[in-house]
């Protein structure tokens, strides 16, 4: 197994993370990561920022993107990693992405008000930094306005799946993801596949659609799933044939996030995803 440390799921200011492109890789460079992939939510705006920065202080910043996207009724996210941030296809998705994200972050500070909580989208606009707001800004207004204890109340009682607040959105199907992802250039990875609380059998048809689309990877020791689930994905990653990641799907410093680098290595018998990266 290489010596270096990856971490392949981070998120910046340029989504819904806690830090600016260059802070964030300043906190890699602290915590020891060798190689660092920026994977903000259905944007690379971040990326180049990231990679000058990382050019300076010494950490291989790798341009990813995370992709919201639908599969059986499910909102689904799949990874993109070493992609072209300036390829047509990608370009073209992602710009669809982010007219749905507006969408969505209207209709939620609209089920928020009728829910009696005025005022919570604007706020949750004054934390997006000019970005469109997501469901973490959504919930540190609710915190701040103390109709919530910590972000995980606020999406299971409003913002998650299914909750109150949650509004369903039209995103890319997998398939078209994992084609956009490939057509730039990239390799595309299932984020956090434990995160989906999917049965066995339901996840077994989800990799085996996403590997059938072309996709490469699937997240296997990540910063926010338990043994079992890592024993699962490592276990669909061999049925599958598939190149196995590893992220801490880092947010930022503050309590409720994983941190940079804090998750288990791969088991020895896995294909690292970096083995691709040549």
């Amino acid at each position: 197994m290489s010596s270096k440390i990856y971490d392949l799921h981070s998120h910046t200011t340029a989504s819904d993370g806690e830090l600016t492109p260059i802070e964030l890789v300043n906190a890699a460079k602290e915590a020891g990561i060798s190689v660092l992939a920026v994977t903000d939510h259905d944007t690379t705006d971040g990326v180049a920022e990231a990679k000058q920065q990382g050019i300076q202080v010494g950490v291989d910043v790798l341009a990813g993107v995370e992709i919201s996207s639908r599969w059986a009724n499910q909102d689904i996210h799949i990874v993109g990693l070493n992609v072209d941030p300036n390829a047509d296809v990608l370009v073209a998705l992602l710009a669809q992405q982010q007219a749905f994200r507006v969408e969505r972050s209207v209709k939620m500070g609209e089920k928020l008000e009728k829910l009696g909580y005025p005022g919570i989208y604007e706020a949750a606009v004054s934390k997006a930094n000019g970005h469109v707001p997501g469901r973490p800004h959504f919930a540190k207004a609710m915190i701040e306005a103390g109709h919530c204890k910590n972000m995980e109340k606020a999406f299971s009682k409003y913002l998650g799946n299914g909750k109150k607040a949650f509004v369903k959105t039209e995103w890319a199907t997998v398939a078209e993801t994992v084609e956009t992802i490939v057509g730039a250039g990239g390799v595309a990875v299932i984020a956090h596949p434990g995160k989906y609380k999917l049965t066995r059998m339901k996840l077994s048809r989800l990799v085996a659609a996403f590997s059938e689309a072309g996709g490469q990877a699937i997240e296997v020791c990540t910063g926010t799933q338990n043994a079992g689930e890592t024993q699962t994905a490592a276990s669909m990653a061999k049925e599958f044939s598939l190149y196995s990641s590893t992220g801490s799907d880092y947010h930022g410093p503050s309590g409720g996030w994983a941190q940079l680098g804090r998750f288990p290595s791969l088991p020895s018998d896995s294909r690292p995803i970096w083995e691709l990266f040549g």
